[in-house]
This record gives C-alpha cells, structure tokens and sequence, in this order.
C-alpha cells in the first residue's frame, strides 16, 4: 500500500491540510481523556513538522472528537484552554494552525457533528470558502479518521502505532509511522 512516491504526489498535489488531533499531534490516553494541558504530550517531532507545513499547506485545520465534553469529564472551557496553548506552543515553533473544530458529543447522540460525518469539514470549508477537498490531505490515526477523508474526497493518511487495526486502513490511501515522514518529502522537494 504505502509507496514514498505516493505520498509525495499527494502532497505536490495538496494545498490544505486537516490533522486529526490525539494519536496524530500528542499522546493518545487510550480509554481515557485529556482532560487539562497537564496531560496534553506533543508526539516526537510534531512541533517541528507542523513549522514545515505551515510554509507549505495554504491551510492548516486541526478536526477533532472530543466526547469528554459530553461525558462531562472536562468543559468546554476545559478544552479551549488545551487548544489555546496547543496553538500558542506551535505558534512557538514557527507554525501556524489556522483553526481548530471539535465536536463535544456522545458517540450515540443524533444528528452528530463527529467525524466520520462531514459536519466539522463543513464548517471549515463555510469559514474557509477557499477550501478545496480534493485538493485536500486528512492525517488520522483511526478508521473514523479515514471514513472522514473519504466522505469529504480528500486524500487520507493513515498515522499507523501500535493500536492500528486492518480496520483502520481500510480507507487509507497509504500510510505513514510518524508526521516527519511528511515533513521531510515536503523539505526534500523545496
């Protein structure tokens, strides 16, 4: 599935790119939630990644479901707060994410904003009207991650670990082990 070559082609074909946040951008709390920046840990070499992309996507979104609002682990103060200083520590680094879109609901609730569904891609695109889908890359590290980038037509990157299931890659149109892969075919083209 994975070839260097097609990675590069998605990436010289790609001007936007969406981030699925924990198992992507930080640690994952497997069963759990990160629930205060106390427990927020940025993944090895996603700081410095994020800087190379910002030089290079015309947009960066970060999509995110956040059920921990909806099981009222954490607020939704809570969450802008991890956000704020997410932001500000990339910032930090030279990098620039353009705006972050969580969905705060429960898994079983209707009508639900959460990825797979479109809806945050949909508010992305309504304040971002430039956005192009297909000319769009979604790195996730679940099956729901890449079912979003499928519904929405945007190339899907799979972040593979060790909780990566065949499940996962069904949607992948390849795959990747960390965010610097990406970063360093995007250096090595400029």
């Amino acid at each position: 599935m994975y070839k260097n070559s097609d990675l590069q082609k998605m990436i010289t074909t790609s001007d936007y790119l969406f981030l699925d946040r924990d198992g992507v951008i930080n640690k994952r709390i497997v069963g759990g939630y990160i629930s205060k920046w106390e427990d927020f840990e940025f993944l090895e070499g996603v700081l410095e990644a994020i800087a190379v992309f910002s030089h290079y996507f015309k947009r960066i979104f970060i999509v995110t479901n956040q059920q921990g609002i909806g099981k009222k682990i954490m607020s939704e103060q809570d969450l802008q707060n991890i956000h704020h200083q997410l932001k500000a520590s990339i910032k930090n680094k030279g990098g620039q994410i353009d705006a972050i879109y969580y969905c705060p609901m429960l898994k079983d609730e209707s009508n639900n904003c959460r990825k797979p569904g479109l809806m945050m891609a949909m508010k992305a695109q309504k304040e971002f009207p430039e956005i192009v889908f297909n000319k769009s890359i979604m790195i996730g590290d679940t099956a729901s991650d890449m079912l979003f980038g499928k519904n929405a037509e945007m190339k899907c990157v799979l972040l593979k670990n060790k909780h990566t299931t065949a499940k996962d890659l069904q949607n992948a149109d390849t795959f990747i082990e960390n965010l610097s892969e990406v970063a360093n075919l995007i250096k090595s083209k400029n």
